[in-house]
């Protein structure tokens, strides 16, 4: 069974569970699904103070935290247990080849070493992807209303024009980073 589980697994397995978990929730009353949601859980539990935004039931939610944790606790699992070390990382070639035009060369693991390091964190390149990159998220989740997941799966599930509309603008700024910002901040960054 451990070696059934350590196989690559195709991704309509994991796309039918997703699918699966969207009529359950509506089932069971809950409209809201999403990690970006989680993290609003979690100030409102630990600085609500004085902001109006904080200042709701967030303990209705909690099942949303557990999931949150399951994520993080699954992963440390299959990162660490259950992934062969020996095994390369597949990847296509016509990526490889866009990458490696980006300096990109190392491909043994998930996230390329050249890019996801502690040297990188303290440089111009850190500074733009992780720093940067990650208040862009940031605002642009809460300005949105929400995340990929949560507007994607399950807003479209409840048929919300909002989350059409964020959907559509998903996908379009991903097309726009990928294919036009992504070269041009590697070029400035190298």
């Amino acid at each position: 069974m451990l070696e059934l589980i350590k196989q690559p697994w195709h991704w309509a397995v994991s796309g039918t569970v997703i699918g699966l978990i969207v009529p359950l929730l509506l089932i069971l009353g809950n409209k809201k699904f999403g990690i970006s949601s989680s993290f609003r859980h979690i100030c409102a539990a630990c600085f609500s103070g004085d902001i109006k935004f904080f200042k709701y039931d967030w303990k209705k939610e909690v099942w949303n935290l557990f999931f949150v944790a399951g994520i993080i606790i699954g992963a440390y699992i299959a990162s660490t247990f259950l992934t062969d070390p020996a095994a390369q990382m597949q990847v296509a070639p016509a990526t490889m080849e866009k990458l490696q035009s980006y300096g990109i060369s190392d491909f043994t693991s998930l996230m390329p070493a050249d890019l996801f390091n502690w040297e990188n964190l303290f440089s111009l390149k850190g500074l733009v992807f992780f720093v940067i990159g990650g208040l862009l998220i940031g605002f642009g989740t809460r300005y949105a209303g929400g995340c990929t997941s949560g507007h994607s799966i399950m807003g479209l599930a409840n048929f919300q024009k909002a989350s059409l509309i964020a959907t559509i603008f998903f996908m379009i700024g991903g097309f726009i980073s990928a294919n036009l910002l992504l070269p041009l901040i590697f070029k400035l960054v190298q």
